[in-house]
């Protein structure tokens, strides 16, 4: 049930910190002019659609206007 620890040496924990592989990654590789063309089309389709629902949208986040409430105050006072 309980594991007994195993000390590990010091050297060894200050070697793993400034170990370094021999092995380097391929590299990468670079994007087409048709990939970019389609990533920014991309990100302009979904910026229009942000603003565009954001337009549509104003309207309806601003004070609602009651027009009957105010020909009523109007018509009051003067009879």
């Amino acid at each position: 049930m309980f594991r007994r620890r195993e000390s590990v040496p010091f050297s060894f924990v200050a070697e793993a910190d400034r170990f370094r592989s021999n092995v380097t990654p391929p590299p990468r590789e670079r994007r087409t002019v048709s990939e970019l063309a389609g990533r920014s089309l991309v990100g302009l389709a979904v910026v229009a659609g942000l603003v565009g629902s954001l337009l549509l949208g104003l309207p309806a986040l601003g004070p609602a206007h009651a027009p009957s409430h105010s020909q009523q105050t109007e018509a009051a006072p003067g009879h």
